[in-house]
């Protein structure tokens, strides 16, 4: 009881404003039904619009929670998870730092952000970055399975400074009135995909530290709502688990979602917020039944930018503007020119190649000349946009935010084979692998070939992969790292090819630039 006290009180600055402008009324029964409305975005990596300023944007999702919050106070904006990593911005400096997702914050804290919760990514960055993030943050944070490794010790995140320092709760539980009186309790649990192995973070098992969470809450409140940043499958078997949760607001997939198990919803809104969902959570104390009825809200010209987060995000497009050339690129410079646009779309660019990937990949070969195989990851590319001409290196940047180098590497048949067909299998996640041209599959012979050619297994073939690749983390390609056996050999950066080699994006830029 004594732990359930603490998580109100530490909630109640998190929701002050809301029982502060509840609208005066005449009501004076109360009705034992209450309404509370959720705004909830994930995997936003841009704080500008997109498409030509005609969707998404922070500005956009401070205005429609501005909207519904007018039409009822208990309005609550959440972030479900990957925001802070990765962004074309994350590699730039600024007042002596790199930013790592200090405009995220910024633009978050502007738009008015209650709750987040830990994405995968946000452990892309430095220790000591991600608590600055921290502790600059105006929003509440959740972490119910994610934890801080410090001097050898597991300990909840925190906030370190500030006034509303402390430690990171696993669960809150939340007070929200209305205009008659009514008051209802509302649960929050919050999880992470334990995907980023970051020496400072440590992760407990998702499902079984819900379940004991949840059944620490549930006689205590009046619906219980999880916050996730998980998969799809994930999310869905915690549905089955707990058929009592009120909703499942989650994140991760980047294409949106919205599945029901049982009377449980599972809503997963547009990446870099091109879409909001709005759940309106219908709470009756009297009938104590619970509803949760979710919208999914396109965020384009229909939506007007608000004026204030707008005014921080062009602030921070202009510090951009002014440090790519530290990278050693010049942001505005025209690298393509022509009439057909490039597709970048998660939706497509994540299940097969488009025109964009094909001139990334085309690109790599060049850096890598004597490659018989070229494989990105098509979650290297993180745009998500169609990128119209003419093509800045502005464009490029922000395709591919991670940059990274290129690593060429002797593999085995069998094992490059193995490589290609569990890239093949990772459709519609940032594991599927865009191969060069030269690279074809049969589905009916279930075979791979190199020019026409079946790959054979005892044959050594040259590979050229993205750093990141070969590290062995990206999704269900573990086993692509240096110590595989069948890595025959890793071959050092050629002097010669080491401006292009070193980093992806530029091999791009100078692959247009020689077209030219």
């Amino acid at each position: 009881m004594k732990n359930l006290i603490r998580l109100v009180s530490l909630a109640t600055t998190l929701f002050a404003a809301a029982c502060k402008t509840t609208p005066a009324t005449t009501a004076t029964t109360d009705d034992g039904k209450i309404e509370v409305v959720f705004v909830q975005v994930n995997d936003v990596y841009e704080i500008a619009p997109l498409a030509g300023g005609q969707e998404g944007g922070m500005a956009r999702v401070a205005t429609l929670k501005k909207q519904l919050q007018r039409q009822n106070p208990n309005t609550f904006l959440v972030m479900a998870g990957d925001f802070l990593s990765p962004s074309v911005y994350n590699s730039l400096p600024y007042q002596g730092k790199p930013i790592r997702g200090r405009q995220m914050v910024a633009a978050m804290n502007a738009a008015g952000m209650d709750l987040a919760v830990f994405g995968n990514h946000e452990f892309d960055i430095k220790e000591n970055d991600l608590q600055e993030r921290l502790n600059e943050s105006d929003f509440k944070w959740i972490a119910s399975n994610t934890f801080h490794k410090q001097n050898n010790q597991v300990v909840p995140f925190a906030k370190t400074t500030g006034p509303n320092a402390g430690s990171i709760p696993k669960s809150l539980i939340v007070t929200v009135k209305d205009a008659d009186g009514t008051t209802a309790k509302i649960g929050f649990i919050g999880l992470t995909l334990p995907f980023n192995k970051a020496p400072y973070v440590s992760y407990t098992h998702a499902l079984t530290t819900a379940q004991q969470l949840y059944q620490n809450l549930k006689d205590s409140v009046d619906a219980v709502v999880a916050i996730t940043h998980q998969t799809i499958r994930e999310d869905m078997a915690l549905a089955r688990k707990m058929p009592g949760l009120a909703v499942i607001l989650g994140g991760h997939e980047h294409d949106q979602r919205e599945e029901k198990v049982g009377d449980v919803y599972i809503t997963k809104a547009h990446a870099n917020a091109k879409s909001a969902y709005v759940v309106k959570l219908a709470i009756d104390k009297q009938e104590q039944k619970v509803t949760a009825r979710p919208e999914l809200k396109y965020l384009n010209q229909t939506v007007a930018l608000d004026s204030a987060t707008n005014r921080v995000v062009q602030e921070w497009a202009r510090i951009a503007n002014n440090n790519y050339s530290a990278l050693g690129f010049d942001a505005q410079k025209v690298i393509l020119t022509g009439t057909e646009p490039l597709d970048g779309r998660e939706i497509e660019m994540r299940r097969h190649p488009t025109n964009l990937s094909n001139l990334i990949v085309a690109a790599v070969a060049a850096a890598a000349p004597q490659a018989d195989v070229v494989l990105v990851n098509a979650g290297s590319i993180r745009v998500d946009d169609i990128l119209p001409m003419p093509l800045t290196q502005y464009d490029i940047l922000r395709a591919l935010p991670f940059g990274g180098g290129i690593k060429e590497v002797d593999l085995k048949g069998s094992l490059l084979t193995k490589i290609l067909t569990q890239g093949r299998q990772n459709a519609g996640s940032g594991g599927y692998l865009l191969p060069n041209q030269a690279v074809t599959f049969d589905a009916q012979k279930n075979t791979w070939y190199l020019k026409n050619k079946p790959i054979e297994g005892t044959k050594t073939y040259r590979v050229a992969v993205t750093d990141f690749l070969f590290t062995g983390q990206e999704a269900n390609l573990g086993f692509l790292n240096p110590d595989n056996p069948e890595v025959i050999k890793v071959y050092s950066t050629n002097p010669v090819l080491a401006p292009v080699q070193t980093d992806i994006r530029m091999a791009i830029v100078k692959y247009l630039e020689n077209r030219k």
